[in-house]
């Protein structure tokens, strides 16, 4: 049975205060030690990359229950007591400046695990394009501040990446799993949690699988300089029933009584240079198109309102969003947090451990 609903991500100011972080990082190496004791590293990382149980896991830790900082703050917790040679995982990329040093994180972690330079390049490539999904195929109003890669013994990974609205000031965060991905471009995620709205441009979903075929047309097959021009100058169209006569008249999927949000709104700008590489390099398919260095969301965006608007091959325009305490949260919230109940569970974890290594033994 699917478990869907929507988990609300505001953006709570101040930090997480030293002595609950103490007490997370104790709590979360003592369940991280059990777990793989009991399911191992891809079980492990199947249930990091379920936003659900990430989301139990937060409460389990005892900080916020809705927060942005749910992601943040326990992703970096578990960054810093999962050590690779311990655990045969290892944690790459944080927030903000810490996610550009992702992918010297996959070397080294990557080295410390053993895995092949051609697995850590696959690796690398992998963290490029979850980040190019959510940030161009999935036009949502989310700025990506946050990308944490989980990488395993074995090669296989999760993602758990966080997106910010400057409007609502509401988080959105998108998790990714190795093992349950079948294409890059066409619903790769095992979930996204966020509050729901009503516009969203899904490149990503099943049923915009035709928009992207003919966009990935319209920079292979046609002159550049023809599609620059119905671009910029607005060509004048005829088409039933729409009521527009330019392209920059076209909104799409807008009601009468409804506001479109700038993110679903036909660019004035866009990367020609990029476009111009992808028609000299001619990709093969959607995944090889947003690759392309400088192929961005108001590229995607064009080519997928262009190809709506001439050819009829509308893309998806729902929100992918699915899916909402054990010690109490930082902010008194369900009630404030319990520390020697906190502190006396993660002694109880650790005996139990000890206790099942000396059964085996």
């Amino acid at each position: 049975m699917d478990r869907t609903g929507v988990v609300d991500l505001p953006l709570h100011g101040g930090s997480a205060p030293y002595w609950l972080v103490k007490r997370m990082k104790s709590l979360a190496h003592a369940i991280l030690e059990l777990m793989v004791d009991e399911y191992g590293v891809d079980g492990v990382i199947e249930r990091l990359a379920d936003p659900l149980w990430f989301q139990s896991l937060s409460c389990v830790l005892a900080y916020d229950w809705h927060s942005s900082g749910t992601t943040t703050v326990v992703c970096g917790v578990l960054k810093s007591v999962i050590e690779p040679g311990e655990f045969g995982i290892g944690i790459a990329g944080g927030k903000g400046k810490r996610s550009l040093n992702t992918l010297s994180d996959i070397e080294e972690i990557g080295t410390k695990l053993g895995l092949s330079d051609a697995r850590i390049e696959e690796l690398k490539y992998a963290s490029r394009i979850a980040a190019k999904v959510d940030n161009a195929c999935i036009q949502d109003g989310y700025q990506l501040y946050h990308h944490t890669m989980i990488i395993t013994e074995k090669g296989e990974w999760a993602v758990i990446q966080q997106g910010m609205n400057p409007v609502n000031r509401y988080a959105r965060r998108y998790h990714w799993l190795s093992s349950a991905i079948n294409r890059y471009d066409e619903e790769p995620h095992r979930g996204i949690v966020g509050f729901l709205h009503s516009h969203v441009l899904n490149m990503t979903a099943k049923d915009s699988r035709e928009c992207r075929e003919v966009s990935l047309d319209l920079v292979k097959d046609r002159e550049l300089k023809r599609l620059y021009h119905e671009l910029e100058s607005g060509i004048r169209l005829k088409m039933k029933d729409k009521g527009q006569s330019t392209l920059f008249n076209f909104n799409t999927m807008a009601r009468d009584d409804e506001c479109v949000p700038p993110n679903v709104r036909l660019p004035r700008r866009v990367n020609w240079d990029a476009l111009r590489i992808a028609y000299e390099n001619q990709p093969s398919n959607f995944e090889e198109l947003i690759a392309i260095r400088g192929v961005g969301p108001a590229t995607v965006r064009a080519l997928a309102l262009i190809a709506e608007l001439i050819y009829g091959t509308s893309p998806s325009w729902r929100d992918p969003v699915k899916f909402s305490f054990a010690f109490g949260g930082k902010d008194g919230v369900p009630y404030p947090v319990d520390r020697r109940r906190m502190d006396e569970t993660t002694e109880i974890l650790r005996t139990v451990l000890r206790e099942a290594k000396k059964k085996i033994v």
